[in-house]
């Protein structure tokens, strides 16, 4: 059995989303593969056969699957006229720092994501709003009115919270709820100094909580660890100021508080499969289309 990891290519850097239309005329199969992005399929028109791991669905016009990350999946048109949508994003990339929290419900520890498919298959309400969502996303790629990305941002998050409010078997990757206010003042403290080089110890205190309780603890209610997280805002804020400053990438390796230039390279390229200097002159072209 060939299996394949495909890579999706971004038509725009600063939205980490490819997204199109299809049609097929005939019978034809895709090979198994996967890929770190969520993808959804939306059939408008035909039949499409749908295998995820040892799953399978039937969908027709107007059904939707959702693929998790890294999930093992292949496709079958059947003969006649099939026109669907393809939507594939980057899920890390839509959360920020106020929706950071509900990113563990979403990073199939529990469960992987494709269980939740049964929310459109019950619901039909759901799964014409799911619908919508991933028809405007299409629809505002397509013509890139100015401010489309703010537009496709908030229909993705319009998508997630539409899972999390209509989903009664509780198949999200679930948490036991936490105490915010205990990680709210841990959070905060790390948006202020993301200049610093930041201490799980130090940050104990302020959660009133042991080392092991608080490295556990926020494993938990993140879905990250606190050094990934930390991470992950420092690179956060390193894309916005290669876009916004006129600083080297040294410079932006100290204003971050990763003076370490293999270890800031290293963490870049996790998040964005390019180098800093890469990701400044793809973004800076784009912007001049």
């Amino acid at each position: 059995m060939e299996i394949y990891n495909e890579k999706v290519v971004y038509e725009n850097p600063l939205l980490s989303i490819r997204v199109f239309q299809a049609q097929r005329d005939h019978d034809f199969f895709i090979n198994w593969h996967y890929h770190r992005e969520l993808e959804l399929l939306l059939v408008n028109e035909g039949i499409l056969d749908v295998y995820i791991d040892d799953d399978y669905m039937r969908l027709h016009a107007g059904d939707i699957a959702m693929i998790g990350v890294k999930q093992l999946h292949r496709d079958r048109s059947l003969g006649g006229a099939l026109n669907y949508i393809v939507l594939q994003f980057d899920l890390e990339q839509f959360f920020d720092h106020s929706t950071m929290p509900y990113m563990r419900f979403f990073s199939e520890t529990k469960n992987p994501l494709s269980r939740a498919n049964y929310i459109f298959r019950e619901n039909d309400t759901a799964r014409l709003e799911a619908a919508e969502c991933i028809r405007s996303v299409l629809k505002e790629v397509t013509a890139k009115q100015i401010g489309y990305e703010m537009a496709v941002s908030m229909l993705i998050k319009q998508f997630l919270l539409l899972l999390l409010r209509n989903d009664p078997n509780k198949v999200l990757a679930e948490s036991e709820d936490f105490d915010r206010v205990r990680l709210r003042s841990v959070l905060d403290f790390v948006e202020d100094h993301l200049s610093e080089r930041i201490q799980v110890e130090e940050v104990c205190k302020l959660a009133n909580m042991s080392y092991y309780y608080f490295v556990k603890f926020f494993k938990k209610a993140i879905g990250l660890s606190f050094t990934e997280y930390v991470n992950y805002r420092k690179i956060k804020w390193a894309e916005r100021i290669l876009l916004t400053k006129d600083l080297s990438v040294s410079e932006v390796g100290d204003r971050i508080g990763m003076p370490n230039m293999a270890h800031f390279y290293k963490m870049f390229k996790k998040y964005n499969d390019c180098s800093p200097k890469q990701f400044q002159k793809r973004m800076l072209a784009w912007n001049r289309h």
